[in-house]
């Protein structure tokens, strides 16, 4: 078969033989005429001396020798009248059933028996298919005899010439107008076609006619060519075929040309007659056709006058068809030989657009068992050398085995099995110190990476510890001091009053401050798991109402030296929930852009501490009620309290502690007031070492005096926790998994 991109187009006519060597070209929709040739027969064939087989032989010996055809594809026409076409619109049907309708009409179509004739179909383009079914779909059924075939591939046989592909030249024509003077196909509206163009291919004897819109194809083939135009001269000049034939082909330039062309009149009235008469029967088949030009092609076309008279008769607009609009190669379209034989090598276009694959006719009268039988003769030689091939490798594939089969010995072996097993267990081996030493170095990059982390976050830390030192609540040194030494005079000077029985006037400092203890801190990968136990702590820490009326703090019954019962304090109780009542605070609502739980991972910070700001005119404000409108406030972010952002986008900024990733706090933990004593004499050491520890009521001596220095504290203990997601304010933040901080 064919083993290039080349494809030669031969046509053996009955005046010459027509070859035409093409490819593909780079540019879509177009070919390249490489070469061709012409070989005209020294008479033609249908003369009653001449010797169509002998003169067929000598021109393909001519052709072989001017041209090389090995390894290209071989497509050949036949005449039109040689074989049969029909085209057969079929009924609705299902898709898959279509070749079985199509073998039933060839049967009834085809007057011979199948197995007579070679046969071949296709469906043309338009139809509708849907769900299976195809509607309007239009079959092209094409067949020759077996005697045919077998007598137009026989002088190629004969002149080893391989032929792939066999076709009618009305077919090829057909092609021809479908590739280079109409749309494609698949741009066609069936609803709205182009006007059908009318194709005659003028030969010796007969007159191809094809009519097609691009979708659908009438073909029919006249009784009149260009001998009868010879004829008609030898009958009214009175002269030889051989004359008359030239004559008509240079009737021009005759001595009489009008008498010439009054001759040939009745011919061209005949000719003009027969293809009006076909056209009517074209379109009283299909109403809705239109006849668009009619193109003539071969050689007698070129009678000068035809085209004219015709256009005439039939008022249609008539051309001999000179050009190839896709067909490019100026080497073959610009020689002399090409151009003044033109209108014959239509036939060879149409067989190499079909062999080159982009034709719409694709079928092939070819028979297969020619094919088949060329396939397995090319195959031949390379079977039997893969046959031998196969025994040679088997035969030496047994006798390697059995030589190694035969000289095996265990003991021969023994080392090299010795050594294998060494050598196994030092791959081992060094397997297992390269996993070991791959999972020190992944144990290192993660450390490293893990450290980084850590630097990246050393600013993140800052502004925190920055954050809750300015959240935190304090006096000024100098007047805490000086607050500390006006307590302990007027303790003194209560002590006088009351040793003289004056009145006692209880007197304190405005200790204004929060004391830290310890601050640590723990990693939680989901802070849900965290959060849930502590909810309602935190649901108590954030709203204001707690403090208003059920969370007033609890008070331990006053000491002897105050003299205060349980009575007194609930009553002190009440008045604190009073006079927090009476100032008209409004109640805090977590805001509404707050989630209601904690989510993600992020860090859970820990405080633990205590203050003094508990004396009794500080009421309502004393306790966990201190300690909520002080740090919780700052913390929840409604003080106003900001915090300068150490690095990132927004360096230097004051943000809230909300933004450098800080919210929820939650008092978990909330002791009674107790009361501590603070001792300012050198050398007395209370249970904290500072000279503060439960209270024990200050030293006096027998007469009442006060023998120790000091004052007399009311403290209370709590511990808070909050949430901290680190983050840069301006930056996208990313908190690293796996990471654990403290435990509490």
């Amino acid at each position: 078969m064919a083993r290039s991109r080349n494809v030669w187009g031969i046509d053996i006519g009955k005046c010459g033989l027509k070859a035409l060597r093409c490819s593909l070209s780079p540019q879509p929709g177009k070919l390249v005429a490489e070469t061709f040739d012409y070989i005209e027969y020294p008479m033609l064939l249908t003369q009653p001396e001449a010797d169509p087989t002998e003169l067929i032989r000598d021109a393909l010996e001519e052709f072989l020798r001017r041209n090389d055809v090995a390894g290209d594809t071989i497509a050949v026409s036949v005449p039109g009248q040689s074989g049969l076409s029909k085209f057969i619109k079929l009924p609705p049907v299902e898709a898959s059933k279509i070749p079985d309708i199509v073998t039933y009409e060839a049967r009834q179509q085809i007057p011979f028996p199948l197995e007579q004739v070679v046969w071949s179909w296709q469906r043309l383009e338009g139809g509708i298919e849907e769900s299976g079914f195809v509607i309007d779909a239009e079959i092209a059924l094409f067949a020759m005899k077996r005697d045919q075939v077998t007598k137009a591939i026989e002088p190629f046989k004969e002149s080893d010439i391989e032929i792939d592909l066999l076709q009618l030249s009305p077919v090829s024509l057909a092609n021809v107008v479908m590739f280079d003077q109409l749309p494609n196909a698949s741009e066609i509206d069936p609803d709205a076609p182009p006007a059908s163009i009318v194709l005659a291919s003028m030969g010796v004897d007969t007159t191809d006619l094809v009519i097609t819109n691009g979708l659908k194809i009438w073909q029919r083939t006249m009784p009149i060519g260009g001998n009868n135009f010879t004829r008609a001269l030898v009958q009214g000049m009175r002269m030889t075929f051989a004359k008359a034939e030239n004559l008509k082909r240079n009737a021009a330039r005759a001595d009489d040309p009008k008498k010439v062309f009054q001759t040939l009149r009745p011919v061209f009235n005949e000719f003009a007659s027969e293809l009006q008469r076909s056209l009517n029967y074209f379109t009283g088949q299909d109403r809705t056709a239109k006849i668009g030009q009619v193109l003539l092609v071969g050689n007698a076309a070129k009678l000068r006058g035809l085209s004219d008279f015709l256009a005439k008769q039939l008022q249609l607009e008539v051309h001999r068809l000179r050009e190839f609009k896709s067909l490019e190669g100026d080497l073959v379209l610009k020689a002399p030989v090409f151009r003044e034989n033109q209108l014959g090598f239509s036939t060879v276009y149409g067989l190499c657009l079909q062999g080159l694959g982009v034709s719409s006719i694709r079928t092939n009268l070819l028979p297969s068992d020619v094919t088949r039988d060329r396939l397995i003769q090319a195959k031949k030689p390379w079977a039997v050398a893969a046959m031998l091939g196969l025994l040679v490798a088997a035969l030496i594939n047994f006798f390697g085995i059995y030589i190694a089969w035969s000289s095996y010995s265990e003991n021969l072996f023994a080392d090299a099995f010795t050594q294998v097993d060494s050598v196994v267990g030092k791959s081992s081996q060094i397997q297992s110190s390269l996993e070991q030493v791959q999972a020190e170095q992944l144990e290192i990059l993660d450390t490293q990476q893990r450290l980084a982390r850590i630097s990246d976050r050393r600013f993140q830390s800052l502004d925190l510890i920055r954050a809750i030192e300015s959240m935190i609540p304090r006096d000024e040194p100098d007047k805490t001091d000086a607050s500390l030494r006006d307590a302990i005079q007027a303790e003194k000077a209560e002590a006088a009053e009351e040793a003289n029985g004056l009145p006692v006037i209880p007197v304190s400092i405005n200790y204004d401050e929060l004391h830290i203890n310890s601050l640590d801190c723990q990693y939680f990968e989901d802070l849900s798991t965290w959060f849930e136990p502590l909810e309602e702590d935190w649901k108590r820490t954030v709203a204001r109402d707690q403090f208003e009326t059920n969370d007033a703090p609890e008070k331990t019954p006053a000491t002897d030296t105050e003299g205060q019962s349980n009575a007194e304090s609930e009553a002190n109780t009440e008045s604190e929930s009073e006079a927090d009542t009476e100032l008209g605070e409004p109640s805090f609502e977590p805001e509404e852009s707050e989630p209601e739980v904690p989510a993600g991972e992020g860090w859970v910070v820990q405080l633990v501490g205590h203050h003094f700001h508990n004396e009794d005119y500080h009421a309502p404000f004393e306790g966990r009620t201190y300690l909520r409108t002080t740090l919780i406030e700052s913390l929840l972010g409604e003080r106003g309290e900001t915090v300068t952002v150490t690095a990132g986008p927004e360096a230097g900024k004051k943000v809230l502690p909300k933004e450098i990733g800080i919210g929820f706090p939650a008092i978990i933990e909330s002791s009674p007031i107790e009361n501590y004593w603070l001792s300012t004499a050198v050398d007395s050491v209370g249970d904290d070492g500072m000279g503060m520890g439960p209270s024990r009521g200050p030293t006096r001596g027998a007469s009442g005096e006060l023998l120790e220095e000091g004052l007399e504290l009311k403290k209370y203990d709590f511990i808070i926790q909050f949430v901290w997601q680190p983050k840069t304010p301006g930056a996208v933040q990313i908190i690293s998994s796996g990471e654990t901080g403290d435990n509490y």
